[in-house]
């Protein structure tokens, strides 16, 4: 009896610290080697905008930027490391920007991805189909993709919605931090009730192209209505579960369940502030104090930066943890569907990842969390990558049937809105 008590001790030590636990990190880094991890969300144009205004030479991706101040979460160090297979860059300029500047500003960004592509071709190339990234994962290199984050880029024109496409543009998340003309977004007052006539035609417009539509970021009656009207599978690229972490930025069970008829994934991020309630509070305290000391000292922005350190320092950040954010995986899996989950992490757009997925050469370890918590490889290849690729097969077979059956749309939004929603 004895001797088998230690046993079971001895198993449970191994399973947990051991020989065991490398091995699932083997086997992980095995699958990753099979098939292109796909990760949503990555905002590094954005970091190349707000440090440096665009000069690529000034931020020297193959060199170890986490030594940069801020750090940040990716180079093509530890794009290796991890074996990010395909990665969307994200394409984003601020809602403020909305007007005849937006359209200058996203093609600016959607430039920086294309020379950052011309500057280390090494590592990345572009992928326009699901077909180039399979092929550029084969050849060693990162499949670089550009998702557009918010419809403000394309002001309120399916001309210029056709013209970023022409530039490389695969998705756009249809609003951002604000609602648009034609769409409500999460963080703002409802103006819409979701979609606008004219929102239908962008998506459908979208659906013609072959351009994934994004419904991260925007309102619960905006994700139904979009549900409602696309031809093809949409994507979430950087959400999480409302049920596991109830933040309006994350997507409700009412929704999940609508999924897997539309064919389409939700890519679960690493916001803490979406993955974990201590994150969602330490944001909130965040805010109210870089909003108390801007009234404090509203002409002195150096005071405001050296007042927040010391209040940080006094409250420590509440970090996720990489458990977490495998709970929101876990979520959508068991609500919509294995086949309905992917990876979309938002690196350089958080501040700070979670525990165990502080950066881009992490995503093996998440893997292999996976694979503890009893997932297939066959289900962890799906995680990672084969189910977006799936979707984006699909929208592609849409687009090729639609535009045999339609033209180009012409509509503009003064045709079929009203006033009031553009103004």
């Amino acid at each position: 009896m004895r001797i088998t008590i230690w046993t079971v001790v001895l198993f449970l030590t191994l399973s947990s610290t051991g020989r065991p636990q490398k091995d699932t990190l083997e086997r992980a880094r095995r699958l990753l080697h099979e098939v292109p991890l796909i990760d949503g969300h990555n905002d590094v144009p954005w970091q190349y905008w707000r440090r440096v205004n665009n000069h690529l030479a000034e931020i020297d991706l193959s060199s170890d930027t986490s030594k940069l101040d801020p750090p940040m979460h990716t180079d093509l160090r530890r794009l290796r490391k991890g074996q990010v297979g395909g990665q969307f860059w994200s394409v984003y300029i601020p809602t403020n920007m909305a007007g005849p500047g937006a359209v200058r500003a996203v093609f600016e960004q959607i430039d920086v991805v294309h020379r950052l592509i011309e500057l280390y071709p090494e590592a990345l190339e572009l992928a326009l189909t699901s077909n180039d990234i399979v092929r550029i994962h084969r050849n060693g290199k990162v499949a670089s993709l550009i998702g557009m984050e918010g419809g403000h880029s394309i002001e309120n024109s399916l001309a210029v919605l056709r013209e970023t496409y022409g530039r490389g543009v695969r998705y756009m998340t249809l609003t951002h931090g604000r609602n648009v003309d034609w769409a409500d977004a999460a963080s703002d007052m409802p103006k819409h009730g979701g979609l606008t006539r004219f929102g239908e035609e962008v998506v459908l417009e979208m659906n013609r192209l072959g351009m994934l539509v994004d419904i991260s970021h925007v309102s619960t009656e905006t994700m139904h209505d979009v549900l409602n009207v696309t031809e093809a599978p949409v994507i979430f690229s950087h959400s999480g579960s409302r049920a596991i972490m109830d933040h309006h930025r994350n997507v409700p069970d009412d929704v999940l369940r609508r999924i897997p008829k539309n064919g389409g994934l939700i890519m679960v991020n690493f916001v803490p502030y979406h993955v974990s309630e201590k994150g969602r509070q330490d944001n909130a305290a965040v805010f109210g104090e870089r909003t108390r000391l801007a009234r404090l000292y509203p002409f002195d922005p150096e005071r405001q930066a050296k007042e927040f350190l010391l209040w940080r320092e006094r409250n420590p950040e509440a970090r996720a943890t990489l458990e977490q954010v495998v709970d929101h995986i876990d979520h959508v899996r068991k609500v919509a569907g294995i086949n309905h989950v992917g990876l979309g992490s938002d690196f350089d757009g958080l501040v700070t990842g979670p525990v165990g997925l502080e950066d881009v050469s992490r995503y093996p370890v998440l893997i292999a969390e996976l694979l503890r918590r009893g997932y297939s490889d066959e289900a962890a290849k799906k995680v990672a990558g084969t189910n977006f690729l799936r979707v984006m097969e699909e929208a592609e077979k849409v687009a090729a049937r639609v535009r045999g059956e339609r033209p180009p749309s012409d509509v503009r939004i003064e045709e079929i809105d009203s006033y009031e929603n553009y103004h």
